[in-house]
């Protein structure tokens, strides 16, 4: 069954029955993210993020990997603050066996119970961080996309109601915090690197906040973002 595409005109108005108060700029960012996003949806045929190897070499390869990859979900929590629009990240656990100490989206692998890619990222969100789903409003997805730890990674981006407080897995999550939305969708933010790998020169994203790294997929899907509000603006 199709699933329901993200409305393009906004039925729905930005919750105003919370005891947050929002101001007029903070009312203009979250009208401007739902805008960028909407008509997206987790139907196929679904975009995918360009892994620009040299010499195209991405138009050759990626229909043949994109075949293996397993299907994953991330969820991009977009925390209403009294402060403003902040979005959640979580610093993986040392002890987990794939990107340990690293930076990313609570999400994970997409289980055979989970009804939707939203599903599965609202299950996990909750799962890692204590977010629960019915606090989170689905506005929109993000471009899909490829990891070396082959998963193919559907970002869905949620507006999440100001919880009073978030609880880390301790199995998973070592740690989690917060960074303005504003900060994220600068495009000057992000610096583009290389990352040497099986004999390839592989180019990612990387961007710097406070003493926090992020880089590596969860920079690219958060470039991904940035690219769509700049895009809408213009």
């Amino acid at each position: 069954m199709a699933r329901a595409k993200v409305a393009r005109s906004a039925s729905k108005k930005p919750f105003c029955d919370m005891s947050l108060t929002y101001t007029t700029v903070m009312l203009q960012l979250e009208r401007k993210l739902r805008a960028a996003l909407a008509g997206t949806s987790e139907d196929p045929p679904r975009p995918v993020t360009s892994i620009e190897l040299p010499m195209r070499l991405d138009k050759v390869i990626a229909p043949l990997v994109f075949k293996r990859l397993r299907p994953a979900s991330v969820l991009v929590p977009v925390m209403r603050r009294k402060d403003g629009l902040r979005v959640l990240l979580t610093l993986r656990s040392e002890t987990m066996p794939s990107h340990r100490g690293q930076i990313s989206f609570p999400g994970g692998r997409r289980q055979d119970s989970d009804a939707s890619a939203a599903a599965a990222a609202k299950r996990e969100a909750e799962e890692e961080t204590g977010i629960p789903p019915e606090a989170v409003e689905v506005i929109g997805y993000l471009d899909d996309y490829p990891t070396i730890s082959k998963y193919m990674v559907t970002p869905v981006v949620g507006l999440v109601e100001d919880v009073p407080e978030v609880k880390p897995c301790a199995r998973e999550v070592a740690q989690i915090f917060e960074v303005p939305l504003p900060f994220l969708l600068e495009p000057n933010n992000y610096e583009r690197r290389i990352l040497s790998r099986d004999g390839f020169n592989v180019p990612f994203f990387e961007l710097n906040y406070q003493s926090w790294r992020i880089w590596g997929a969860t920079a690219g899907m958060l470039r991904n973002l940035s690219q769509r509000v700049a895009s809408h603006e213009g």
